[in-house]
């Protein structure tokens, strides 16, 4: 080691000095230009030497085409010429052939005749020699290099090293690291010194080392790979040699690679975390030097199965991206991330490793998938994120319409994309392999078995995933489905209700059923079914689930902030009011400020996430695809309840069979409700997608299950069946019948079975279950009366509607007597809240004017004025829209409404509604403003007398009207008639109807007067106990054993089936009649109207006899 000549210092490689970076960026793209120009310049004295003379083996490295001076060749003595090199010197003269061997340059004479591209021809003064004759086409051929040369500039080009201890750059000013142990190996072997394939692996293991501990290898490896990749493509016609030395250089840098990554102390390094990987570079341009290519990962995935390492080089990148990811938002650079999955998910095999790494889910609980699993973090990126909202909405109090929906438009554009990119990298998971499929479908399950809780009344964000993810992991799922959801329904049958008792990945045992408890459901899951579930089958109901924790939680979690933000706002403005009170002292002030912040804040906070999922939400094409599969779901659970292979162009037959079948009672609920939200809240928000996408399925189930309304055990889920038809005829833009009233009004199987579905809905929400069923009741049957005005201008409603009253007489005498309870309740309540808004009106106007009350019962009464004002308007709304059904029914059901066991009923309420609006109590219905209240008493008057009509038809009803003895007033049919005329609320017709009527009335009130005369004291053992009036067909109760009217209990059983004694349960089929009893009552009353008619006969007869003797009198 002594007698060698002493080293100059190695310095680092080219990426050690960060002045250089810009530079070799700027000249990289020169350098990589092209392959002959490189090897021009790098072996361009050699090219000349060898062209000329014969060469010697040299002992040093050939000069790099950067030096300034040529190096000497010791074997041959060249003498000067007087040829003056030049850089820009034209290649072919150091190739051609010697004229002689004089000093002087060869001259070459031209042709004036051959001059071509419109070049002048050189003239004695341009050449100062004679013209000589034009030299022939043929051109030299260059001197190969040979493979030796070639592959020592290559791998020094490639990987900038050199074995010239005096060369420290190369033709493009590139650093170059200079290997003194190979250069002494050389040396000691008296091998030729230069780089060659067989002392690559040194060379570059010595390179490598003398890379400073704290910059990464990869740094220095990976430009040499892309080196490497350009000159393999640079390779024309065959180089079989050359891509030899090419592929063993690809070879030993792709080793190197993976030693830098997994075993860094073979080049005496420390293993560092931050260095030793190659997470920051799939972060790159695949394009940039040190970006990651696609060839670089098709180098490493061929050692995979050879190689572990390579496989836990690119998983260990992954994790890394994964996990920096995690901790960013959308507000951040992201992109480089997906891109960079993107690329490699293009490799099966790394598609497939990642999957098995056990990495992939190491997550414990819901709160920490979207962070700590490989996936979680991508599909956590989201404009729900609330840094994302808090820059997007800021200041949300004061933002106006325009930025909001600005905002909206571009997140939604960037959310796109993004789920595009989530969609496309879950493909490629489920197609890379079999187990990679599975472990994707596990991550699936796992997302939605562990967030149950966000459906809970009260969540707690601590506990469950965020919206944002859970949104993005629907919308994906939505894609896997797409598919296989064709418009003609062609692939249904392939999802398996099986797989739900098939060890199936969704876990849906605390689900409540649809029409099971939770023992007989697990009973049945209990018992497991053989095969294998197809992947449709896991899509479909990892979707389903999806849907029901993801998108449509977070449509909840919409309609819970809209609430808060209401409760809050009216909070704030109830504490701002206290500033007044608190105004004199500073402490207190202080507090109601600081208390008013903190409110605020929560305040903007909440506005901004509504703002924030209003924009996710109304992603058209999202929602049109989730419409897609939701529509799905719908024609699936019909087939699944109907036993049939239904789709919508064929038609269920109605009723079903009581039983529903086994597999439909212990589905999970949400299947019908999920449904039924995401068709709700796309009328709502973006009809436009509904009006696109509707079909009859839609329709199909909300009459199915209203009509076998048996089939679902929850009243309220029933109930959103009939708030879905009731949105669907809401007007929208041109269409007045909403989305779908014309095809309510056009399909046959609702012309057939809608009304009465909804009519026997109307009958069953008497009774919900839940403390509020009373007020649950009046919301349900308006929505019904909504969707009955829409389609009642169709006839074929009206003539189905009449033919069934006429054979089911039971059905409906039970829905007209409890629309005539609803009506009965809302009118009282209506109108006896007037006369109170009245006296409190008026009592307000005399304290203006005295000033006679304090001021905390000024309060008492304005805070009574304002609750009964809110009563008077939502009972005025109700009893309008009863109003309004009464007369439609009343005039197609008019049988309905004058059957014994209720036409009593029906005359009394008329009658006193009549004396209410007519009669001396209507002055008390005066009070400022009626048209708030939506109280019309003109229009509400001929209403009422409309219905009088409609029902005077039949000669019951008249009866009934005339026996009420409480409210019939004859006086009050005559104001009637005064205000009918007065403001011409009526047609003549109607009024000439109207006026005959009252005369039936009278002439009835007559007879029936006489008749309670004649009856006069009636036995006791003769009267209904319940009502008091004579019994006409009397029966006793089987269970208390009372003796009723059969009229009177058949009316009491229409509300409740109790007997009304004992309140054991009781049919009017299990009444026993009372004939003995029935004939002594028909005795009795022959026997007094026969005495009563001999009576009568003679008065009369005495009276026509003291009329014939009064004239003899007269006379005398």
């Amino acid at each position: 080691m002594a007698d060698q000549p002493p080293q100059p210092p190695s310095g680092p490689d080219a990426p050690d000095k960060e002045k250089m970076e810009q530079i070799r960026r700027r000249r990289m793209e020169k350098l990589t230009g092209s392959a002959s120009s490189s090897s021009e310049k790098i072996s361009g004295a050699g090219a000349e030497a060898s062209a000329s003379l014969p060469t010697t083996q040299s002992s040093a490295p050939k000069d790099n085409a950067s030096s300034a001076q040529p190096v000497p060749k010791s074997a041959i003595d060249i003498k000067a010429t007087s040829v003056t090199p030049t850089p820009a010197a034209n290649p072919f003269a150091k190739l051609g052939a010697q004229a002689s061997s004089t000093e002087k340059p060869l001259s070459v004479r031209t042709d004036p005749s051959q001059n071509v591209l419109g070049k002048r021809s050189r003239t004695e003064s341009d050449m100062q020699t004679p013209p000589r004759p034009a030299p022939t086409t043929r051109k030299p051929n260059p001197v190969e290099e040979s493979l030796e040369d070639y592959e020592n500039r290559i791998l020094a080009h490639i990987f900038r090293i050199t074995l010239d201890p005096n060369q420290r750059t190369d033709s493009s000013n590139h650093k170059l690291i200079f290997l003194p142990e190979l250069r002494k190996e050389l040396e000691e072997e008296h091998a030729e010194i230069r780089l060659s394939a067989d002392k690559l692996d040194g060379a570059l293991m010595e390179a490598c080392s003398t890379i400073p501990h704290s910059k990464p290898v990869f740094d220095y490896l990976l430009p040499c790979w892309k080196r490497i990749i350009k000159a393999s493509k640079g390779l024309r016609g065959y180089a079989g040699q050359k891509d030899a030395i090419l592929k063993e250089a690809k070879r030993l840098c792709m080793s190197n690679c993976i030693f830098a990554a997994e075993m860094p102390d073979i080049f005496q390094r420390e293993i560092n975390l931050t260095t030793d990987v190659l997470t920051p570079y799939f972060l790159l341009e695949p394009g940039e030097d040190k970006g990651i290519c696609p060839d670089f990962l098709e180098e490493a995935v061929a050692r995979f199965a050879e190689d572990d390492m390579a496989k836990s080089m690119i998983v260990k990148a992954f994790v890394g991206m994964s996990s920096k990811l995690s901790n960013m938002t959308m507000n951040d650079v992201y992109k480089p991330y997906i891109h960079a999955f993107k690329l490699l998910t293009q490799f099966n095999s790394i598609t497939t490793a990642i999957a098995e790494s056990p990495l992939f889910q190491m997550a414990v609980s819901a709160n920490t998938i979207e962070k700590y699993t490989l996936l979680g973090p991508f599909f956590r990126i989201s404009p729900l994120q609330q840094e994302v909202t808090r820059e997007y909405f800021s200041a949300p109090k004061t933002i106006d319409r325009r930025h909001i929906a600005t905002s909206q438009d571009a997140l939604r554009l960037t959310l796109q994309t993004h789920q595009k990119d989530l969609l496309d990298i879950i493909n490629h998971f489920v197609r890379a392999s079999p187990i990679a499929k599975s472990k994707t479908l596990d991550w699936f399950a796992y997302i939605v078995n562990q967030n149950h809780k966000r459906r809970a009344l009260q969540v707690d964000p601590k506990e469950v995933s965020s919206d944002g993810f859970m949104h993005n992991v629907t919308v994906v799922l939505d894609g896997l489905c797409e598919p296989f959801m064709d418009t003609t329904f062609s692939k249904i049958s392939k999802i398996d209700i099986d797989y739900l008792r098939r060890a199936p990945r969704v876990d849906i045992k605390d689900e409540t059923k649809l029409n099971a408890d939770e023992k007989a459901s697990e009973k049945y899951y209990e018992a497991t079914v053989d095969g294998t579930s197809n992947f449709i089958s896991e899509v479909f109901f990892l979707t389903l689930a999806a849907h029901h924790y993801g998108s449509e939680a977070l449509n909840a979690t919409h309609k819970s902030l809209e609430k808060d933000i209401k409760y809050i706002q009216k909070q704030l403005t109830a504490i701002e009011a206290e500033r007044v009170k608190v105004a004199r002292d500073p402490r207190a002030a202080a507090l109601l400020d600081l208390r008013i912040k903190r409110i605020n804040e929560v305040l903007e906070n909440a506005m901004s996430k509504r703002m924030a999922i209003e924009g996710v939400l109304s992603d058209k094409p999202m929602q049109a695809k989730s419409l897609i599969f939701m529509r799905y779901v719908t024609v699936w659970l019909l087939r699944i309840a109907t036993e049939s292979d239904y789709t919508p162009s064929k038609t269920i037959k109605l009723p079903l069979p009581s039983t529903p079948p086994v597999a439909f009672d212990y589905l999970p609920e949400y299947v019908l409700e999920d449904i039924i939200t995401n068709f709700n809240f796309i009328i709502r928000f973006i009809p436009d997608v509904m009006i696109s996408a509707v079909g009859d399925e839609i329709i199909a189930l909300s009459i199915t299950f209203l009509t076998n309304s048996e089939y679902i055990k929850n009243p309220y889920l029933k109930a959103k069946l009939v708030s879905l038809l009731f949105a669907g005829t809401w007007p929208v833009y041109h269409r007045t019948k909403g989305v779908l009233g014309d095809v309510l009004m056009g399909s046959k199987f609702a012309n057939d079975h809608l009304l009465h579905a909804l009519l026997k809905f109307y009958i069953e929400c008497e009774s919900t279950g839940a403390h509020t069923q009373f007020y649950d009741k009046f919301n349900i049957r308006y929505e019904i009366f909504q969707v009955i005005k829409c389609v009642w201008p169709n006839d074929i409603y009206r003539q189905r509607l009449s033919q069934e009253s006429k054979t089911n007489t039971d059905f409906f005498l039970r829905f007209v007597n409890l629309l005539l309870n609803d009506a009965t309740f809302v009118l009282d309540e209506a109108l006896t809240k007037f006369p109170k808004i009245h006296d409190l009106q008026v009592e307000l106007r005399r304290e203006a004017e005295q000033s006679s009350m304090t001021a905390e019962e000024r309060e008492q009464k304005e805070t009574a004025l304002r609750e009964a004002e809110g009563q008077a308007q939502s009972y005025m709304q109700l009893t309008n829209e009863t109003l309004a059904m009464m007369k439609l029914f009343s005039s197609t059901l008019s049988a309905s409404f004058t059957m014994k066991e209720i036409v009593n009923r029906v005359a009394a309420m008329l009658n006193y509604t009549l004396d209410t609006i007519t009669g001396s109590k209507s002055t008390n219905l005066k009070v400022e403003n009626l048209e708030k209240y939506q109280f019309r008493p003109r229009a509400f008057l001929s209403d009422f007398v409309e219905i009088y009509i409609n029902l005077g038809v039949h000669e019951p009803f008249v009866e009934a009207v005339a026996r009420d003895g409480r409210s019939y007033k004859p006086e009050n049919f005559d104001s009637a008639s005064r205000i009918l005329t007065r403001y011409g609320l009526k047609s003549a017709e109607d009024l000439n109807a109207w006026e005959r009527l009252k005369t039936r009335f009278k002439v009835a009130k007559e007879i029936e007067d006489q008749d309670e005369q004649d009856l006069g004291e009636i036995p006791d053992e003769f009267l209904d106990p319940i009502s008091a009036d004579l019994m006409e067909d009397p029966v006793m109760l089987p269970t208390s054993k009372e003796v009723v009217d059969r009229g009177t209990i058949s009316a009491l059983l229409l509300g409740d089936q109790r007997d009304p004694y004992n309140r054991d349960p009781l049919k009017i089929e299990d009444v026993i009649p009372v004939p003995e009893l029935a004939e002594k009552i028909r005795l009795w009353k022959e026997e007094i109207k026969e005495r009563k008619r001999a009576e009568r006969a003679t008065v009369a007869a005495a009276a026509a006899d003291a009329a014939s003797k009064d004239p003899m009198d007269l006379s005398a």
